[in-house]
């Protein structure tokens, strides 16, 4: 009687185990959906064309001061650098803010996060350049002008 009732035990274990992961992983691939879905709505609402791509752009927090990038280097926030998810390492790009026409070059040095809401980060030199350090985000064009060789 008591292996019936440790088998019917081990059956319930296993069953709610099985519903759990599978409750987690249903909402792993529902975030992997939702945010690809996202990326493409962005996407699709960008300018890609001679133009360049628009979207936001923020600069890093002071925290990041001397931390290592993607690219091995340690950040610097004097030097006009960036991050961005999907350009490769390397890469020169113009960015441009849309507000008031200031434009500085940067290097893709690191990697972000894919997020909808912000779309490059921008060391706190090219930000002040841009002239919005200090008002966290704003809407920028990035026109690539050179890919590096990976």
């Amino acid at each position: 009687m008591v292996s019936v009732y440790r088998k019917g035990r081990l059956a319930t274990l296993i069953i709610l185990c099985q519903a759990f992961f599978q409750i987690q992983t249903l909402s792993l691939q529902a975030d992997e959906i939702a945010a690809k879905a996202t990326t493409e709505g962005v996407a699709s609402a960008t300018t890609k064309a001679d133009e360049g791509v628009i979207g936001t752009a923020s600069y890093y927090a002071k925290r990041y001061n001397g931390r290592r990038m993607t690219s091995g280097k340690r950040y610097n926030p004097q030097e006009l650098t960036a991050a961005h998810p999907t350009l490769p390492l390397g890469t020169k790009v113009k960015v441009v803010n849309v507000a008031n026409n200031r434009e500085v070059t940067v290097t893709i040095t690191d990697r972000c996060r894919k997020k909808v809401s912000h779309f490059i980060d921008l060391s706190r030199a090219a930000a002040r350049k841009l002239g919005f350090l200090g008002r966290g985000t704003t809407v920028v064009r990035i026109i690539t002008l050179d890919e590096a060789v990976s």
